[in-house]
């Protein structure tokens, strides 16, 4: 049976101030890798927490990577306020900074959920990574507009329920990207893919590896 992984609570320098943080990697083996997970929108209800972001984490960690969770500023002890989407693009580089920063010449991957999937693709132009994870991304609301897109391996889970991010608008985002991310849409499966998370932790897996 494997071990639990090695989870560390930590605050880290954000842009406006502290941010609270894990840091998350199995506890017999060096990390191979790295990655930082974005959590959903924290002023409904999103923190680092999330069994979202919780099981985009733990899927990295079982592949034997180092994973860093981070709450966006004005979260739960995270200093700061929320900032629409703008200053919180600049907490997710500072997370991937800092990562970085631990782990010299180590692959960087960066996941997010919903909001915090938006956020990840407007992270991944922001600066070069290695792979995205995009799961329910709201991107209509906090990343339309991009100069450019993501130029790392990418892929996109949705479910085709979803009942806040509409599956139409993110196939028709999709399609106006060239060449695009690699889209999965998972069937009868809704917005917290209730009852799906050991799913949508294989798809996650498989695209990575």
């Amino acid at each position: 049976m494997a071990k639990p992984p090695v989870a560390e609570k930590l605050f880290i320098d954000g842009p406006v101030g502290r941010l609270e943080a894990i840091l998350e990697r199995q506890s017999e083996q060096e990390p191979v890798a790295i990655a930082v997970i974005c959590h959903p929108h924290p002023q409904h209800g999103g923190t680092m927490h999330n069994k979202v972001a919780h099981t985009l984490a733990r899927t990295f960690v079982r592949m034997g990577y180092a994973v860093l969770r981070f709450n966006f500023r004005g979260t739960e002890s995270s200093e700061g306020e929320f900032d629409d989407g703008v200053g919180e693009l600049d907490d997710a580089l500072a997370a991937i900074h800092w990562m970085r920063e631990k782990n010299p010449g180590l692959p960087l991957w960066v996941a997010g959920f919903s909001f915090g999937a938006a956020i990840a693709v407007k992270a991944a132009v922001a600066t070069p990574l290695d792979g995205l994870v995009s799961v329910a991304p709201a991107i209509t609301r906090f990343a339309s507009g991009l100069d450019s897109q993501p130029e790392c391996p990418w892929l996109i889970v949705q479910g085709d329920q979803d009942e806040l991010v509409d599956i139409e608008e993110t196939i028709a985002w999709v399609d106006g990207l060239e060449p695009g991310p690699e889209l999965l849409i998972l069937e009868e499966a809704e917005h917290f893919f209730h009852g799906r998370l050991l799913e949508l932790r294989e798809s996650v897996s498989d695209f990575v590896e």
